[in-house]
């Protein structure tokens, strides 16, 4: 059985609740030999029940929140929603596992040509380019909000490292800096 980190924000965590958690959120990682401590956030708000989850396994990091007027029922929520990102990910690596054995197989026999998947795992609707200016991070949040956009791209002034700044679910920013050690 993993290791369990749970927290409750306004909100007790029982043992019964626990035990939900943990049997509910630890089928999850049958699929996987190597799984890291996972995280559970609950969360009661008003009449809103919040849980968000982190299974970190083999080099993937899976995450998912949902709410509802019920815990229980969120805690179900967010185990669909992490059982569909596993899905994903198997599909998209026994796809790149089949790619790769055509692509051996044509090396081998160099009579067999790979044939491309019309379908992106992830299709990029909308493509943007801008020019990446200079400025410290409080002008960075400033020009956010001017633009009223959730996130925002700009150059360090005095690093010069590409950054990002975002509005948090709390309303509070995050920084994001790249580390090119």
């Amino acid at each position: 059985m993993p290791a369990f980190t749970i927290r409750g924000k306004n909100v007790e965590i029982t043992p019964a609740l626990k035990e939900y958690v943990e049997k509910r959120i630890g089928k999850v990682t049958r699929y996987f030999k190597e799984v890291g401590e996972i995280s559970a956030l609950l969360t009661v708000s008003k009449e809103r029940h919040i849980v968000e989850v982190t299974v970190p396994v083999q080099g993937v990091l899976l995450r998912g929140k949902e709410e509802s007027k019920d815990m229980y029922e969120a805690i179900d929520l967010v185990v669909e929603k992490l059982e569909r990102q596993i899905h994903k990910h198997k599909t998209k690596m026994q796809r790149r596992l089949r790619d790769d054995t055509i692509m051996m197989d044509a090396f081998a026999a160099s009579s067999i040509a790979k044939v491309e998947d019309d379908v992106d795992d992830f299709p990029v609707v909308k493509r943007k380019k801008f020019v990446v200016k200079p400025m410290d991070v409080q002008e960075a949040i400033m020009q956010m909000n001017l633009l009223n956009h959730n996130f925002f791209v700009y150059r360090d002034g005095d690093t010069e490292e590409v950054c990002v700044v975002y509005r948090r679910d709390d309303g509070k920013y995050g920084l994001i800096q790249s580390d090119n050690k």
